[in-house]
């Protein structure tokens, strides 16, 4: 009976966290597809080519960037990969690439994330793209400077042709969502667990240098090492749950939520970016203090800000 008990906690609160995520993702796969079947992500990558020039990148890879800002990392990395033979890129260039891509990528989902745990929408859009961007010019000068990875990207992954039609859409879509459902389902299991253990206060601890450089409260510290192993979808979820019980301040929520937004998932995205000639300096490394270096500044910059300024740009006062 105890296990019995349990088990329907855990899957009430799986459901009190999955209810509110697939609110935001179903309807949003759905515009994701629109996007993708209308060639608005063309246009996006046109009004995005002249900004490639500033990160030493040609203006035709606006489309990959729109690509993987419209609807996720794999979209930009599947435009990328097909662009790319045709461009006698540097490693430079393609690590410069994949890197505002994973920091700036899937916002029609991941700003609504953002958005449910009561960021504002227009702050954490400016945050994640304007972070990705300023990643995207210091990285190309920096190796423009030193000379490295200058040598020809070499790419590994081949964009194969796949059935586009709808209903292997929605099979596959659904299938996903399976898929986080079971993974939260195992992350609220595991986190009663390592709370019954006393496990959850090792990794407040282990985490609370990181996230005192950062300046954000230890209570952000489980939801944050999971965002940043698998991803803000797992994370993300959580920490709206996490703001609705109050039990993480307003500014931990927005400042957590923007360091997941720009380095998360660096065990799968790390991967992924590997196979189209990315050097994991830019894309793992550099990433990660920049992330640390740029949250820390931006927490002691606002730490002054007056609340009735912070809850009218930043955040929603519920």
């Amino acid at each position: 009976m105890h296990l019995i008990y349990h088990l329907k906690e855990i899957f009430k609160e799986t459901l009190g966290i999955v209810t509110p995520l697939f609110k935001i993702l179903v309807p949003m796969i759905i515009l994701i597809k629109v996007l993708q079947e209308t060639g608005l992500v063309s246009i996006l990558g046109d009004i995005l080519s002249p900004v490639m020039f500033l990160t030493g990148l040609p203006g035709e890879l606006g489309l990959a960037w729109a690509s993987a800002l419209a609807t996720n990392l794999y979209g930009g990395v599947i435009v990328f990969a097909t662009l790319a033979p045709d461009m006698q890129l540097s490693a430079a260039q393609a690590t410069v690439m994949a890197s505002m891509m994973v920091m700036a990528h899937g916002f029609p989902v991941e700003l609504q994330i953002a958005k449910m745990a009561g960021t504002r929408l227009r702050a954490m859009f400016l945050f994640r793209f304007g972070a990705a961007l300023v990643y995207g010019i210091l990285l190309n000068l920096f190796y423009k400077s030193t000379g490295l990875l200058q040598e020809p990207v070499r790419i590994f992954y081949t964009p194969k042709n796949v059935d586009s039609g709808i209903l292997s859409w929605a099979y596959g879509e659904v299938v996903k969502l399976i898929y986080i459902a079971v993974i939260i389902l195992a992350l609220v299991a595991l986190m009663r667990l390592l709370k019954k253990i006393g496990l959850i206060n090792l990794i407040n601890k282990a985490c609370k240098p990181l996230l005192k450089v950062m300046g954000i409260g230890e209570q952000a510290a489980y939801v944050t090492m999971v965002s940043f192993t698998l991803g803000l979808t797992y994370g993300g979820g959580l920490i709206i749950k996490e703001a609705k019980s109050g039990s993480m301040s307003h500014r931990d929520v927005f400042f957590s939520l923007g360091f997941m937004g720009i380095c998360h998932s660096m065990i799968e995205d790390t991967l992924i970016l590997l196979a189209i000639g990315a050097h994991i300096s830019g894309i793992l490394i550099f990433r990660t203090i920049f992330s640390v270096l740029l949250v820390a500044l931006l927490v002691r910059l606002t730490a002054s800000v007056p609340e009735k300024i912070f809850y009218r740009f930043m955040f929603v006062n519920r």
